[in-house]
């Protein structure tokens, strides 16, 4: 396997409704030389978001403001956009069983998270994900 310290940046958004540590995995990322160009506390301009850079990988925390999630705001991104990468963080366990039930999810480019994460665990889900499919 190569390096992943000789990898090109990658352009990263980042929903997560907790500002430190939204702010946490943002500086982490930029540090490794990444390109977090959109971050936000909702998901509720989900789309608009994702559209503005393409990114290459999503980051979504589970629970969000709103009444929302992070499986929603997956689901209505890879509507569109069937090849997107998504990781979704969370403490919940019964998550990976309410991805199971979506059949969107299946052969896509997505991967679940548990925390509490180590900041590097977070960049090495992020190439594991993209070098997957």
């Amino acid at each position: 396997m190569t390096s992943r310290q000789n990898k090109k940046p990658l352009k990263v958004m980042i929903i997560e409704d907790e500002q430190d540590i939204l702010l946490l995995y943002k500086d982490y990322l930029i540090s490794r030389g990444h390109n977090v160009l959109v971050t936000a506390t909702s998901a509720l301009e989900i789309i608009s978001d994702y559209e503005k850079i393409l990114p290459d990988i999503t980051i979504l925390d589970y629970k969000l403001p709103d009444n929302r999630n992070g499986i929603e705001a997956a689901i209505k991104i890879l509507t569109t956009y069937p090849s997107a990468a998504i990781l979704i963080v969370t403490a919940y366990d019964t998550v990976k069983e309410e991805v199971l039930k979506q059949s969107i999810f299946e052969g896509k480019r997505f991967a679940i998270l548990f925390k509490p994460i180590k900041l590097a665990r977070l960049e090495n889900a992020i190439y594991d994900l993209l070098e997957s499919k």
